[in-house]
């Protein structure tokens, strides 16, 4: 049986630059042995041989390839727009991105995997998810939902003359304008900037400020009288009532101390 292509989308950058490097080792490490793996042969466009315009080769991949792997490190512009010429077309994709960055919100609705190529862990795990993605793909495509096949499919509805798919059609544009602004309210959340406005920001930090001054000057008082109440346990038993009277006062003290020390943390 000969082998499938899988058409991998990528930020390429210039040779030896830190972009090219990431890509090259996603590629070998992670996107390769996880194709090969389900009987796919992963390409890059750097990686084309053919004679001809790279752009519609490209293209031609993009639209005939049975799988492609999106990486969406970077929001490079080149991949986007070859992101969604297959999402047009609604043919099995896998997109992934490096971990900790945050996925675009136009595609935060599709599925995507994070890696961080430097751990070794994170890319056995990857692997792994690709894999098990395009198992999924392989059994069932048409589970698969872009951005564009989600718009297209409720316009197809809106206008048929089945008053039951127009209505079907404002509930799943209900639904998807719930998950726009769940994700909407997620990324805020991600930046606490956006949230409160610069200036309750910086009341807040010198609200911090003050009580973290507060902390450490009660800390440094509760320190001394603390060397002085073991000053004074120190002492003769037969106390004179004056110093006994100070240990009972610096001991209310401490305990003031403390109460406030514990309310600032």
């Amino acid at each position: 049986m000969s082998q499938k292509t899988c058409f991998v989308i990528a930020p390429i950058g210039e040779a030896e630059s830190e972009t090219r490097k990431r890509s090259d080792q996603v590629l070998k490490h992670v996107i390769c042995p996880a194709a090969s793996a389900c009987g796919y042969k992963a390409i890059r466009a750097d990686q084309i041989s053919e004679p001809g315009m790279i752009t519609s080769q490209v293209i031609q991949h993009i639209v005939d390839d049975q799988l492609v792997i999106a990486d969406l490190t970077d929001r490079n512009p080149n991949v986007f727009y070859e992101l969604a010429i297959r999402h047009a077309i609604r043919k099995p994709l896998v997109q992934l991105i490096r971990k900790g960055e945050q996925i675009p919100f136009d595609v935060a609705g599709t599925r995507t995997i994070h890696v961080d190529h430097r751990d070794l862990d994170s890319v056995e795990e990857a692997k792994k998810e690709i894999a098990s993605q395009i198992s999924a793909l392989e059994k069932d495509s048409t589970k698969l939902e872009t951005p564009i096949s989600v718009s297209l499919d409720l316009q197809m509805l809106r206008q048929s003359d089945n008053p039951e798919q127009r209505s079907l059609a404002d509930v799943l544009s209900v639904v998807s304008e719930l998950r726009s602004s769940v994700a909407s309210i997620e990324k805020r959340l991600e930046s606490p900037d956006a949230l409160m406005s610069p200036q309750m920001m910086a009341e807040l930090k010198e609200r911090r400020d003050i009580r973290s001054h507060r902390s450490r000057a009660a800390m440094m008082e509760l320190r001394h009288m603390v060397h002085e109440v073991h000053e004074l346990l120190l002492e003769d038993k037969a106390r004179p009532p004056k110093a006994k009277e100070s240990q009972k006062e610096m001991l209310m003290r401490i305990e003031h101390l403390l109460m406030a020390l514990d309310r600032d943390f």
